[in-house]
């Protein structure tokens, strides 16, 4: 007997064209998961969101004594072994856990029953992530043991795991998808990237669903130190650590070091309503640029990034008067927090001065890669519950950052449409644009573990 396998199931798009051009399905928002400093699970996560609640803290991941900034925005409570048996965690980096936690929340969320797809439906599911460094506690303690001469206690795994597509990899295998799995690493931009790539894949008939986000867990000592020399952390308040980001402030000294994971599932619209599924948000638009102007500062003139929210803006088809909340990339540091500034004012003339716009990451820190992933995250929740979140530890206005940031507390807002913006090393700037969701069966994220 021979059993015929459908390799390539069909994907043909049938619709109307759009005067002349490339027709393109909508994509939309079905789930998501959060692993943050500030809470597990999506609603805990907004909830101090929302309310200005800080995650940022000493480090207890290991002892910090001996390094400038000993403070970052580490996930706590998270119990690894919730997600992967013993042996498992023994090959793999801490980021890895993280994103499957927040996936396995996603998936929840957006209804899907991994256990019960058949092959051809696991076929259609791939895993597009962003990540900026990857496993870099598995492979800092790997190079401790080569270097250490305990080579024997090397792990098997020392060389795939050590790669940043092995979060992907771990992902796909930990859900049986079989689908693309592909990481993007590209620096703060990594997330904003991936969930770009994966809203083009679905919307021109390449992919159907992806699990795509972003996830980041470094917070190792040379990483610490790496960033200390460049001297961009903030390291005179670890002792108030829940003050020490402070994006746009006057007194501001440095991003903190954060980590976490933010995972959304994307799918194309009526594939969506047909099975009933739950609608948080509509992806309209994305645009990236570079500087190419120097590996890790910024050009103060500001006209690439605002070219990136420009493009974004207009690959969604709606006007720069129809944006209504801005999640800035805002990492607390003096050039980039003038330069995002500067850059919004090019893109929208006066009216930048009439649009709400924050960073989470004064509660969070930066967790580099995931940044983009959480701010969209935070962004559709803000846009779903009708209130936007704030810039907390913003004390002392800067003359050269003049726009409404959101000081300290949280405002009531109906939002229709928000701006979710990114600016990385190597001069790369990153932008998306989403809508409300207005779908079917739209819920709360679960509380998820």
């Amino acid at each position: 007997m021979v059993v015929k396998i459908k390799l390539f199931p069909d994907r043909s798009v049938k619709m109307k064209p759009d005067n002349g051009k490339q027709a393109r399905r909508r994509v939309v928002v079905t789930g998501m998961g959060v692993v943050s400093p500030n809470g597990i699970g999506a609603e805990t996560f907004w909830r101090a969101t929302r309310a200005g609640v800080s995650g940022v803290d000493t480090i207890t991941l290991f002892d910090p004594a001996s390094l400038s900034c000993q403070i970052a925005g580490q996930v706590k409570d998270f119990k690894p072994e919730e997600y992967l048996a013993a042996k498992e965690l023994k090959r793999v980096g801490r980021a890895v856990p993280l994103a499957i936690g927040a996936a396995r929340e996603a998936l929840r969320c957006a209804r899907v029953g991994v256990e019960a797809m058949t092959l051809e439906e696991r076929r259609s599911w791939g895993v597009i992530l962003g990540s900026g460094g990857g496993v870099p506690d598995f492979t800092e303690e790997q190079y401790r043991l080569y270097f250490s001469a305990q080579r024997r206690k090397l792990s098997a795994y020392n060389i795939s795991s050590s790669t940043i597509g092995t979060l992907s990899s771990e992902l796909s295998l930990s859900f049986d998808l079989k689908g693309a799995s592909h990481v993007i690493s590209n620096g703060c931009t990594s997330s904003t990237d991936a969930i770009g790539y994966a809203f083009n894949l679905i919307r021109f008939g390449l992919a159907d669903h992806l699990v795509t986000g972003g996830v980041d867990a470094t917070i190792t000592p040379a990483i610490l130190q790496g960033f200390s020399v460049m001297r961009v952390l903030s390291s005179s308040r670890n002792a108030e650590p829940q003050r020490a980001s402070r994006p746009f402030d006057r007194r501001r000294d440095g991003f903190v070091l954060g980590e976490g994971a933010w995972i959304l599932i994307l799918e194309e619209r009526e594939s969506a309503l047909s099975r009933g599924a739950p609608i948080y948000a509509e992806v309209l638009g994305y645009g990236s640029t570079c500087d190419a102007y120097h590996v890790v500062r910024l050009d103060p003139n500001g006209e690439e990034p605002a070219r990136a929210m420009a493009l974004a803006i207009q690959d969604a088809g709606v006007s720069k008067d129809e944006v209504g909340y801005i999640s800035l990339h805002g990492t607390s540091t003096l050039l980039n927090d003038k330069t995002e500034t500067h850059a919004t004012k090019l893109c929208f003339g006066r009216r930048a001065y009439d649009i709400p716009m924050s960073s989470i990451k004064s509660m969070i820190g930066h967790p580099q890669g995931a940044s983009g992933a959480a701010g969209l995250c935070a962004a559709i929740l803000a846009m779903k519950d009708g209130f936007l979140p704030p810039t907390i530890n913003y004390q002392e206005p800067d003359p050269e950052c003049d726009l409404n940031y959101i000081p300290n507390q949280g405002a009531a807002r109906e939002v229709e449409i928000a701006l979710c913006n990114c600016i990385g090393f190597g001069s790369k700037n990153s932008a998306l644009v989403v809508g409300r969701g207005n779908g079917s069966a739209a819920g709360s994220p679960s509380n998820g573990r």
